[in-house]
């Protein structure tokens, strides 16, 4: 078996729209109202995608889902035509681009049966990501059928609130080894919602069959939600046995780090002191929620947006650190500029599986070909503006409606994934 970690990037959906729909996130509340570009941000996302495997990593892709969600707004008593704006916005939300709220990815090194487990994340918090579950789960299941080496989860049941790989950070010391699983939760975040809740992070372990002693359970810290920190990967990000952090990221600070460093004495913390970076800073340019990765030649390496570029005390900062000896090496600026504008940035886009790439289904799998026919079906069929007024433009419900059909067809999935 040839184990490695593949990022399974979400292609930005035809229906991209700036709603303001998530409450606590900074600039989706900032852009909200604005016109959005889906084709830019589409095309973007796939230019990613297209460096991390010039870089020599193994990359993965999650369909944009069906939109509008008729299903959802029918449970509701309503339809696209007759759903006020708000529940039609939440309807037509490409959200599940971001595809660190998939799921939460234990590898198989880590659990009791030697599988790798998934839970699909059930993003209760929020009403227009609520809905996404069953056909991220369907994805998941067609993704990683190999039941001998894949377990796929139902969500966590409400009330518990569970958002998937972004409250969720794994060290060691190289990925296909036995690892530490730190389970971030919320309990206060002052104005904002504390999204993820402990309990889901504890049933996620259970189901997981994760070993007692190799897993933890940390609070992120209240000021970092409330300076807009919505999920622990705006604020932390960790790769094999490098944990990079803001200092306010967690409640209890030196807590975490020692208990850390119990487990797994080899881990690296590489900290960004308040007084060099504000927190409000590493918001703004979103210079936590880069791609923090390990590259061939074993080099370590973040790839990060280009706002961090943009903000002088962050780019300062990461200057003096590559410099230096530590752990990472390089700095890679990509332009997700799009995805940023709706608050998600590089390692928003992705959820990392740790797996051998010949047990999935090879229709989630990119190579630049199939990278390349994507690019033309996105150039050619995802609508090139859409303002929020739009939204019941039946006109452009069509369009998004046979963007997503021409995309699911091609790549023979339509038999699978048809609403």
């Amino acid at each position: 078996m040839s184990i490695t970690e593949i990022n399974f990037d979400g292609l930005i959906g035809p229906s991209h729209n700036y709603a303001g729909l998530s409450l606590g996130n900074l600039a989706s509340a900032r852009n909200a109202g604005a016109v959005s570009q889906p084709r830019a941000a589409a095309l973007q996302g796939l230019d990613k995608m297209r460096g991390n495997m010039a870089l020599g990593l193994a990359q993965g892709l999650f369909l944009p889902q069906w939109r509008p969600d008729g299903a959802w707004l029918a449970r509701l008593g309503t339809d696209v035509s007759g759903a006020e704006p708000h529940l039609r916005a939440a309807a037509m939300s490409a959200s599940s681009m971001w595809a660190a709220n998939a799921a939460t990815v234990s590898p198989a090194a880590d659990t009791r049966d030697g599988r790798t487990h998934l839970t699909v994340a059930n993003l209760v918090t929020m009403p227009h990501r609520s809905h996404e579950w069953p056909q991220t789960l369907a994805q998941l299941r067609l993704a990683f059928s190999d039941a001998r080496s894949f377990a796929v989860h139902d969500p966590v049941p409400p009330p518990f609130g569970d958002e998937g790989a972004a409250n969720h950070m794994r060290l060691t010391e190289r990925h296909d080894l036995p690892g530490v699983e730190i389970f971030v939760y919320g309990q206060s975040g002052g104005p904002f919602p504390a999204r993820q809740h402990v309990e889901a992070s504890k049933a996620v372990a259970r189901l997981h069959g994760l070993d007692p002693a190799r897993y933890l359970f940390f609070q992120q810290s209240e000021e970092a939600i409330a300076a807009g920190a919505f999920h622990n990967d705006v604020v932390a990000v960790a790769n094999e046995r490098v944990l990079f952090t803001h200092e306010q990221a967690f409640a209890d600070k030196d807590g975490f780090y020692a208990a850390l460093r119990d487990a797994l004495p080899c881990v690296e913390i590489v900290e960004v002191p308040a007084s060099a970076v504000s927190l409000a800073d590493a918001i703004r340019s979103y210079l936590f929620n880069a791609q923090l990765v390990t590259l061939p030649d074993g080099v370590m390496a973040l790839v990060l947006p280009t706002e961090a570029q943009d903000t002088p005390a962050v780019w300062s900062w990461l200057q003096q650190m590559v410099a230096g000896n530590g752990p990472i090496r390089r700095l890679i600026p990509v332009d997700v500029r799009q995805s940023m504008a709706n608050g998600g940035g590089p390692a928003c886009l992705r959820l990392r599986v740790v797996a051998d790439p010949a047990t999935i289904d090879p229709r989630f799998l990119l190579d630049e070909r199939k990278l390349d026919e994507i690019g033309r079906i996105v150039a050619t069929y995802w609508p090139e503006e859409i303002a929020p007024d739009d939204l019941g433009d039946t006109r452009l419900i069509a369009r998004i409606e046979q963007s997503w059909l021409t995309l699911v067809d091609h790549l023979q999935l339509s038999g699978d994934l048809l609403p």
